[in-house]
């Protein structure tokens, strides 16, 4: 797949995702991953979402670096600038919006799941959780939807006192509808980055 394709895709699973997180975060539902630890933190610090974020994924990127590749963690740093700027882009296109709280569930799950396999598929990631499902995928061979569901849900139970036990749950609903879809696409980005590597080294040799 050409890169400008791979760009593409990524684009479009970050808005989809992006899509998903505004769903519910208009329902006053938690979420996973380091976006949900920055959430958490931003009720016992003074610093903000974007900064917390960042600082959040640091350590996971010196994970990725080392073990997943230079590009794929270029890539992935990208994306998460990118989904940041989008993230609040939609709040200034989309105004607030009444929906039913279980029906947001199973669309924002849906939506975050099928987002998040786009980025993955294509040789990106949104950093913290999903590098280390990946790094434990490469390492191990777990299934990285099983430690996405794992990790994010024990993100969503110190949540749970701050959204309460009913949203909480519903958020952990979310989750497993996400993870399962993320831990059943074929591809393996680390798989296909490398295969790139290999034809480019072909190419290279025959030229």
């Amino acid at each position: 797949m050409s890169t400008i394709k791979k760009l593409l895709f990524v684009l479009l699973g970050l808005v989809i995702t992006s899509l998903g997180i505004k769903i519910l975060s208009n329902s006053l539902l938690t979420f996973g991953g380091t976006a949900g630890i920055a959430t958490i933190l931003t009720y016992v610090t003074n610093i903000s979402w974007g900064v917390l974020f960042f600082i959040v994924n640091l350590p996971f990127f010196f994970i990725s670096i080392q073990e997943l590749g230079k590009w794929f963690t270029i890539s992935s740093l990208l994306s998460i600038t990118g989904i940041s700027f989008i993230r609040e882009g939609l709040d200034l296109w989309i105004p607030a919006f009444d929906i039913n709280i279980i029906l947001a569930t199973v669309i924002a799950g849906l939506l975050i799941g099928f987002g998040v396999t786009f980025v993955l598929n294509n040789g990106s990631s949104l950093g913290g959780i999903h590098i280390l499902g990946l790094y434990i995928d490469k390492k191990f061979g777990l299934n990285r939807g099983i430690v996405l569901f794992v990790c994010d849900s024990l993100i969503i139970l110190f949540a749970v006192a701050i959204v309460g036990w009913y949203k909480g749950l519903l958020s952990i609903f979310c989750i497993f509808i996400a993870s399962t879809i993320i831990g059943r696409y074929k591809k393996s980005p680390i798989k296909e980055m490398e295969r790139d590597q290999e034809e480019h080294y072909v190419r290279q040799n025959v030229h």
